[in-house]
């Protein structure tokens, strides 16, 4: 709400005429958002794509009336640019693609508007943004059937962005033969066929380029049921993650590009990790765990949200040497040792990562519970509530993380409620578990399941209790637990997750790796990179607690025992300004001394 109408409109108004530059607000967004850059534009679909996404969860009347005055805005741009063309950009960009010229991603920039459009019919309700879409979609109909299909494999090479996931999904809303027409044309033979072949054909290529791309074929199979394209994004998943790796942050990529296979350490820079890649992966993660339930793609949406999503923006914490206590994002999450996150400005930036930033933190409510038919499905952790239909009866669950801390008090300031509670002396340091604790409502009583991902992070077997009476306990990280029976108003599930931090080495260096804490990745805060020299065979054992407690809240710190000097480690996404270190080179201390033998 804080960003102006006429300033997401500006470059829109400009192309159509109905506003002149001169005398421009000197106070307008810059960056990519600047008139002179060819991606301008772009953030506004993003925009309507987050403001349609919050209200569909909040209701916000003032954010709906501001997004029905864009979409007007952008009806009367369509007008004035002859009833079809609504964008940013001149409609040339797209026949210089075809010419062979040089230019910034139009398709990229266009797709940005029909995702925009197509969320605020679909979640506000907005019949003037479909039919926005639909005109504009005309244009992409004829200027597509100008080309040969050799021609359009060219202009295809040139990024698309998600053009074949907007075909798919008003193909779905309209049912219309010419959606399904530009689905096919916009099949991308040179990347699809060599992925169904098994080909690697990621290495060094540029990342969020193909992953849009991907996210396309698997609406195309929502929508459409043929295999072909659920076999692309399955043999895409598995060329980009199942065989390529990851870091300690489930994350990928340096300076764009995928690694090559199993073959991190060479590539730990300073452009690790954008982070467009990282919510555009969990999207394609989701809908994988959609077709399969495998619960491995949570696991993989967990390390991702917990390292990149909120690694990478809206950090908050003190202010130091001078600068304020926030951070608004990164493009990217440095991985080489002492490099620092480059935090964007709110009005002098608008890279493609603002974009996905505002989407992100819109969505924070999906991907955490499911149904299929009697089955209720809990996939990721934190404080949140769900309603459910099964059959006619409505069933609410209320999910709450217990963090046996004993007391509300957050500051200095000594004005909390001091009740006297056990909790406070019986957990004198911080638990070596996570506990969450699950209230069923509904309103008579029913019989189905609830299904409860274990994080493949747990330390040893983690606990299910059901109205206190222990109801399973497993190690098994690879499936759900699943607790049927006739439920009633009331009933509560525990659950015991132990956790601790675990020493996780790159795939192509066993001595050299990173930690993490649960889910959550570890950094050594410091500007020189640093050797570790341990004492046992375990490098974990390296870390104790540090600063433990403040106020009322146990916290994520951690020191090494046995460095001179010593090093202070904390989460990733508590990082700030700080230069910091995630991988770390391990050697054994009495080869430190008497040889050169790394463990």
């Amino acid at each position: 709400m804080k960003l102006k109408t006429e300033h997401l409109l500006r470059n829109f108004m400009l192309e159509a005429g109905r506003a002149s530059g001169r005398g421009m607000d000197s106070q307008a967004m810059g960056g990519w958002e600047d008139p002179s850059c060819q991606l301008r534009g772009h953030f506004l679909g993003h925009w309507l794509s987050a403001a349609a996404l919050h209200y569909e969860k909040s209701g916000n009347v003032e954010l709906k009336a501001k997004a029905e005055v864009i979409v007007n805005e952008l009806a009367l741009c369509q007008e004035d640019n002859g009833g079809e063309w609504a964008c940013s950009i001149p409609e040339k960009y797209l026949y210089w693609i075809g010419k062979g010229k040089a230019v910034w991603a139009p398709q990229y920039t266009v797709h940005k508007l029909f995702m925009g459009l197509i969320d605020v019919y679909q979640y506000m309700g907005n019949d003037q943004a479909l039919r926005v879409a639909d005109r504009l979609a005309d244009w992409f109909y004829r200027w597509s059937g100008e080309y040969t299909q050799e021609q359009f494999d060219n202009i295809l090479d040139v990024e698309t962005g998600g053009m074949l996931e907007v075909w798919g999904q008003l193909y779905q809303i309209t049912g219309s033969e010419k959606y399904r027409t530009l689905m096919n044309r916009y099949y991308r033979r040179r990347l699809f066929e060599p992925l169904l072949e098994g080909k690697d054909v990621l290495t060094n290529m540029h990342a969020n380029t193909t992953i849009p791309e991907v996210l396309g074929c698997a609406r195309a199979y929502e929508v459409t049921g043929e295999e072909k394209w659920l076999t692309i994004v399955k043999m895409y998943w598995k060329c980009a993650v199942t065989d390529r790796g990851a870091y300690v942050t489930g994350g990928q990529t340096q300076g764009e590009i995928w690694t090559p296979m199993r073959k991190l350490k060479a590539r730990l820079g300073d452009k690790n990790q954008e982070h467009c890649t990282v919510y555009n992966m969990i999207r394609l993660a989701e809908f994988l765990f959609r077709q399969t339930k495998d619960p491995a793609y949570m696991n993989y949406i967990e390390y991702n949200i917990y390292n990149g999503i909120m690694a990478q923006t809206y950090w908050r914490g003190d202010w130091k040497e001078g600068k304020p206590g926030y951070g608004l994002l990164t493009y990217f999450l440095p991985m080489k040792a002492g490099s620092k996150k480059d935090w964007a400005g709110e009005m002098d930036s608008f890279f493609c990562c603002h974009g996905t930033m505002v989407q992100a933190n819109a969505a924070w409510n999906r991907m955490m519970f499911y149904q299929d038919g009697n089955e209720l499905y809990v996939t990721q952790y934190a404080n949140a509530a769900a309603d459910f239909m099964i059959g006619e009866n409505k069933v609410s669950l209320r999910l709450r993380q217990d963090y046996m801390n004993g007391s509300l008090q957050n500051s200095s300031e000594n004005n909390a409620k001091q009740t006297i509670s056990a909790t406070t002396s019986v957990f004198a340091n911080k638990p070596d578990f996570k506990k969450y604790e699950i209230t069923v409502e509904t309103e008579q009583t029913e019989e189905f399941s609830i299904c409860l991902r274990i994080p493949d992070w747990i330390m040893s077997a983690a606990r299910v209790y059901v109205n206190e009476e222990l109801a399973v306990q497993t190690e098994k990280t690879d499936e759900f637990v699943t607790i049927a029976r006739a439920w009633s108003r009331g009933d509560k599930i525990v659950l015991i997750f132990p956790i601790g931090v675990r020493f996780v080495p790159l795939p192509d260096d066993e001595t050299m790796g990173a930690f993490r804490y649960g889910g959550e990745a570890l950094a050594g805060i410091t500007a020189q990179e640093r050797i570790l020299y341990i004492e046992s065979d375990n490098p974990a054992d390296e870390l104790s607690v540090d600063t433990e407690r403040q106020w009322g809240d146990f916290r994520t710190f951690y020191r090494t025992e046995n460095q001179d000097p010593g090093i202070s480690f904390c989460r990733v996404n508590d990082i700030g300004y700080e230069p910091y270190q995630i991988y770390f080179k391990i050697k054994k201390r009495n080869a430190a001394i008497g040889g050169t033998d790394p463990v």
